[in-house]
């Protein structure tokens, strides 16, 4: 299989066969799901579009907890279809699909009381190892272990003493929620998808009652042109109900959006060698790995302001630091906090007004000839939500059509992976890199590290590290500027790479440089570059002031406060 490259010229090709040929089907909104059906169309012979009006995963899919897990609470709330289906993802991900980007986590779950909660909380845990197993897709991961509170202050000096009478120990996964979907993105072009960022559907082509195509802005070029497609999937999340308005009818379910907000601290300020798992009043939370960092998450609350840029408030930052401290040694202050990031949950609307309640199920329907929309569902199932989607979208194709495939379609960069990996001892050795450096990148881009390592070889400056964030490479910007589809610095600093939740400075050090490696690629001039750093740098100052804020209203109005990126 050919790997994929999206740079500036596949892009305008993209677009212009797009314009050229009736599709099979044209899927609207680059998220996972998105991303997820335009592989499962073309893997199955369709000739698919795929357009998003921003950057890929640049809403929700950006913005979760990076966990690919079954879900402990959903079996808490007895929902096992969910749990089962989600199992057996995480299993083929681990194993089949993506070993180069999902990886093995552990967490703690502190125990509070004696006897009793050791044995519903390790009946619950085993059931979760066993459902696992029995997926057909769990016997990579290690089964769950009981510990007394000696062994899990062992393993987790954080806690303070009185915070827990023993523990459980159990395994999940956890990925880059944004590059995951990008390297989606890639697979599907990689099999025949034309795919385009910054393409915004502004219209739908209809023919009486029957949906025919979009009508489809570049908001990068400039003009407008019609998609004509066979069949049309609204894939966009929390604005479904807003691209369904595009047609004058209702829909058959609302999707409503739950705001959660992350934080980044140091690895250093939570001593631990395990995440940790928290029960808290109105859901659990989560202190989680993230390479030389932890990200603690999530909030829970009802949203219906700006959905492009959902804003953390004050209020959102306290909570989480007020439920983390409970139960550190150390508690942690604002000043321990180097990044912040909110997203959006796309739920499917139910009666209870508590979002924690709302389903996590999905929904496909087909309101009217021509159109599908898929919504609701969870990270981790997003290839199933594909597969339902796409399964609804061929019964209106007159001719005979493949089943589904992807559950043995891995993503470009797994193949081969793991023998890179035995070998990158050899390959730190033959670039010059250390060790370390080229792990980080085997486990960022797999196989396709090759492509990365020409760039360096054919310039060794780019195999120093950014400046400001030592973490990435400067051909990591050129990358994803020349393959990786990135049109603009913020695409770079916060969902190629995550500069902007991993400094302190939150990405501004690094922002110059990145944009002057970015212009050659995407042929910018020095007004150009100019535009890209000082647009980012407000984002941030935007961000910072928002989350000093003491609720939504004055949050969101606060990170309006800077430009977007401008359509043309």
């Amino acid at each position: 299989m050919r790997t994929a490259t999206l740079g500036p010229d596949e892009r305008s090709a993209a677009l212009a066969r797009m314009a050229e040929q009736e599709l099979d089907v044209l899927v609207v909104g680059g998220g996972v799901v998105g991303a997820g059906t335009a592989l499962d169309a073309a893997t199955r012979g369709l000739t698919t579009g795929l357009v998003e009006a921003r950057d890929w995963a640049a809403g929700t899919s950006s913005r979760s907890s990076k966990l690919i897990h079954g879900g402990l609470r959903y079996l808490e709330m007895l929902d096992f279809a969910l749990v089962r289906e989600a199992l057996k993802e995480r299993g083929l991900l681990l194993e089949r699909l993506a070993p180069h980007l999902v990886k093995p986590v552990p967490f703690l779950y502190p125990l509070q009381h004696h006897g009793w909660e050791r044995l519903y909380a390790g009946s619950g845990v085993a059931l979760y190892d066993a459902m696992s197993v029995s997926s057909g897709h769990g016997r990579g991961l290690p089964t769950h272990r009981h510990l007394t509170r000696k062994r899990a202050l062992r393993v987790a000096p954080c806690l303070k003493k009185d915070a827990l009478v023993g523990a459980l120990q159990y395994y999940d996964a956890q990925m880059d929620d944004a590059r995951y979907v990008a390297t989606i993105v890639r697979t599907a072009a990689a099999y025949g998808a034309h795919v385009a960022n910054r393409a915004r559907v502004t219209g739908f082509l209809r023919e009486g009652e029957r949906v025919v195509g979009a009508t489809v802005r570049d908001l990068e070029q400039g003009g407008e042109f019609e998609v004509r497609a066979r069949q049309i999937v609204n894939a966009t999340g929390v604005w479904t109900d807003d691209t369904q308005k595009l047609i004058a009818e209702r829909g058959q379910f609302h999707v409503r959006a739950s705001k959660g907000i992350h934080l980044v601290v140091p690895k250093d300020r939570i001593h631990s060698t395990t995440g940790l798992i928290l029960r808290t009043e109105k859901s659990v939370l989560f202190v989680i790995p993230w390479g030389r960092h932890w990200i603690i998450g999530t909030t829970d609350t009802d949203w219906d302001l700006d959905k492009a840029h959902p804003a953390a408030s004050s209020a959102d930052i306290d909570y989480l630091l007020e439920h983390v401290n409970a139960v550190l040694a150390v508690p942690l202050t604002r000043d321990d906090v180097q990044g912040v990031y909110a997203g959006l949950r796309p739920l499917l609307a139910g009666e209870s007004d508590a979002t924690s309640k709302l389903s996590r199920e999905h929904t496909v329907a087909h309101p009217v000839p021509g159109l599908v929309v898929v919504a609701g569902g969870k990270y981790t199932t997003y290839r199933v939500m594909a597969k339902d989607a796409v399964d609804e979208a061929v019964h209106a194709l007159d001719r005979r059509v493949a089943e589904c495939v992807t559950e043995d379609v891995p993503l470009v960069g797994a193949e081969g992976y793991k023998a890179l990996w035995n070998g990158r001892a050899r390959i730190a050795q033959n670039t010059g890199l250390h060790v370390a450096r080229v792990e980080h990148l085997l486990n960022r881009y797999g196989s396709m590290v090759d492509e990365l390592l020409e760039l360096v070889a054919a310039d060794p400056s780019l195999g120093d590290p950014l400046t400001g964030a030592d973490d990435y490479l400067r051909a990591e910007v050129v990358y994803a500027a020349s393959h990786e589809g990135a049109r603009h610095l913020d695409d770079v600093l916060t969902r190629r790479t995550r500069i902007s939740i991993e400094t302190f400075d939150r990405g501004t050090r690094s922002a110059r440089e990145a944009a002057e490696l970015m212009a050659p690629v995407l042929g910018w001039d020095r007004s150009q570059v100019e535009r890209e750093v000082e647009r980012y740098e407000k984002r941030v100052e935007a961000e910072r002031e928002s989350q000093l804020q003491p609720d939504d209203l004055t949050a969101d109005a606060a990170r309006l406060g800077a430009p977007d990126v401008q359509p043309i």
